[in-house]
């Protein structure tokens, strides 16, 4: 054989590999995709956004919750909470509201964040500190939805810890926590205020 055959025959060797090994790829990225749409369908099903509570607020309302402004924290005998407020009402806050006798705008959205609590076996000093998460409580100003609750609208997604998936609590229905809420209706029926930082 010649040197020019020899040359001949590598080009179309390698050419055939690059080919094969393109095939070869675009299969896999075919079957990734499709196990990627699955896993997709499966997340969506599972997906906490796609939640309603009985009373109709959608999680999907306060998506980006994790990440919203801390307002303030409380505790009961039983639960550590975190107050978080989205953008639109922490931009009210420090406007002076509710304490400027105006009420929050439309849009105003808090999650309160509930754990329970245990010591720290770390501190050196007696400190509870959250352990598993149960609740996100969730408010939403909307006028014209929720004309008898003062605006707001009300719900609760419970936590499960064993199974990482959250559910409507069934009593949740969009008035649910406007009975509490009716002792600080001068403060637009908000408990907490912006607490300084």
């Amino acid at each position: 054989m010649n040197r020019k055959t020899q040359l001949t025959i590598a080009i179309a060797i390698t050419v055939l590999a690059v080919l094969g090994a393109m095939a070869f790829h675009a299969q896999n990225v075919h079957a990734q995709n499709n196990a990627g749409q699955k896993n997709d369908a499966q997340n969506n099903n599972n997906d906490k956004y796609s939640l309603m509570s009985p009373g109709g607020i959608a999680f999907s309302d306060f998506r980006g919750y994790e990440d919203w402004a801390v307002v303030s924290s409380s505790r009961t005998d039983d639960r550590l909470k975190v107050i978080v407020a989205n953008p639109t009402m922490i931009k009210a806050y420090k406007a002076g509201i509710p304490g400027n006798g105006q009420p929050f705008p439309d849009g105003s959205m808090i999650a309160k964040l509930q754990w329970t609590q245990k010591k720290s076996t770390e501190a050196p000093f007696v400190v509870d500190v959250p352990d598993a998460f149960r609740e996100a409580f969730v408010i939403e100003k909307d006028s014209k939805r929720f004309p008898k609750s003062g605006g707001w609208g009300y719900a609760v997604f419970n936590y499960d810890a064993a199974s990482d998936k959250f559910t409507p609590d069934p009593k949740s229905l969009s008035d649910c926590g406007h009975a509490c809420h009716t002792v600080v209706k001068a403060k637009d029926y908000i408990f907490h205020p912006y607490q300084k930082r």
